[in-house]
């Protein structure tokens, strides 16, 4: 509220310095002043107030058309000049940048630091890494200095992730509580995910949770989180998620453990899809949102078709209403059903009496070559070792082998595809 009362009022403040310029807002005062409001608003924005927004957009397009405006002698000023440069990387119009630029034949903007922006901005970052890394030591205590840290964060992480990580946490240790840190986080935790370093992965996740979850650069970070998690998964427990998961809002940890729930369910990570699941369930209350329960309910049921109680898990599979699910949940409930039904269908019964009657001897027999026909069809034998088969055999036995393994070898090649094309279903769901 008290972030809030400030816009308002800085709003009112900037709004009589503005004047009309060609239908566009320009401001009397110069860059650098604008740049500490701008500054200040941005880091509302990450810290939650969603209100300041409309203000972030307001002062970028006023700071745009002041600068495009202003006479280059007030760049003389190295505060104005490096307010100039902020501005770009604080989400400014990169074509501004090459109008100053070329107004700038008196040499107030640094040309190193220009040139690093003009490649970043475009693409080519990579061309830059060592100027701008050699730049941070000279700008470390500069108001830059953050700034491009963090661009040299995003530079290195693609060949370097150990190195950006070392650039993103001077960042956020040099811009704590601001807009800078809150991407610096954001960036480490993706770091971590390549370098495979759940550990140090978890303190930033833990940091991020507690600092900026409102931010609204936060369903990036969910995303990051349910990665973390599952591929992670070990390493970091259950606990540890169930932990991060409290800090945030009761809608929010559900909608987070549904997504847990549902991908760790297509990467078989059964035991946390339903820790995922049952959270999801015991948040239902609290949140009041009945529209997640189907979803609630199907990962619960996916979690159990391949445990003890399927029969229970198939039939509330059968309960979701298919308009309440979306195509992909949909074809991931009738996967799961139909899994679960060849779970609890019986086996194919063969015909085991031989001609002439049913004796005890008949049925041994047949049961025999069923057994064998089932090894076959499953490309395994019965047993720690296979004995050679006698090389005569009553024509009759060999008739009960024959009629017998038909059937067998049948149901088990109709299976077979049948199970394949639910993998399939589930590897296309999965990518």
């Amino acid at each position: 509220m008290m972030r809030a009362t400030h816009i308002a009022g800085l709003l009112m403040g900037v709004s009589w310095l503005l004047a009309p310029c060609h239908g566009q807002a320009q401001s009397d005062l110069p860059p650098a002043k604008i740049l500490r409001s701008l500054q200040f608003v941005q880091d509302s924005v990450v810290m939650g107030d969603h209100s300041a927004r409309d203000m972030q957009k307001f002062l970028l397009a006023t700071f745009d058309t002041t600068l495009r405006t202003s006479n280059m002698s007030v760049f003389s000023d190295v505060k104005n000049a490096d307010a100039a440069l902020i501005y770009i990387m604080s989400g400014g119009n990169p074509a501004t940048l090459n109008y100053l630029v070329a107004k700038d034949v008196q040499g107030y903007f640094d040309s190193r630091v220009v040139n690093v922006l003009q490649k970043y901005l475009s693409g080519r970052g990579g061309m830059v890494d060592k100027i701008v890394a050699d730049l941070i030591p000279e700008y470390r205590n500069n108001r830059m200095g953050p700034y491009l840290m963090l661009i040299a964060g995003n530079i290195a992480f693609s060949k370097d992730p150990a190195g950006s990580l070392a650039f993103f946490d001077d960042a956020r240790l040099s811009a704590p509580g601001t807009i800078i840190e809150e991407a610096a986080l954001r960036r480490s935790i993706m770091a971590t995910l390549q370098l495979k370093q759940p550990e140090k992965g978890l303190l930033y996740v833990r940091k991020y949770a507690l600092r900026f979850l409102h931010s609204p650069y936060a369903s990036q970070f969910a995303d990051l989180f349910v990665s973390f998690a599952i591929d992670n998964y070990g390493p970091v427990t259950t606990e540890d998620i169930g932990d991060i998961a409290e800090l945030m809002d009761a809608e929010r940890a559900q909608e987070i453990y549904l997504r847990i729930a549902r991908q760790a369910s297509l990467q078989g990570r059964m035991e946390l899809a339903k820790f995922a699941a049952d959270r999801a369930n015991a948040l239902t209350d609290e949140t009041g949102d009945t529209a997640r329960e189907p979803l609630s309910k199907l990962y619960s049921g996916l979690t159990s078709v391949s445990g003890r109680d399927v029969v229970n898990a198939s039939d509330s599979l059968a309960t979701i209403p298919a308009d309440e699910l979306s195509p992909r949940d949909l074809a991931l409930r009738d996967a799961a059903k139909a899994v679960a039904e060849q779970i609890m269908r019986p086996p194919a019964s063969p015909s085991i009496q031989a001609e002439g009657g049913g004796s005890p001897v008949a049925a041994n027999a047949a049961q025999g070559s069923s057994a064998a026909a089932a090894g076959v069809a499953s490309g395994t034998s019965v047993g720690d070792k296979t004995e050679a088969e006698p090389a005569a055999k009553a024509p009759q036995e060999a008739a009960v082998h024959t009629d017998d393994s038909a059937p067998l070898k049948t149901f088990f090649d109709k299976n077979r595809a049948r199970l394949n094309e639910i993998d399939s279903m589930l590897k296309q769901e999965g990518g």
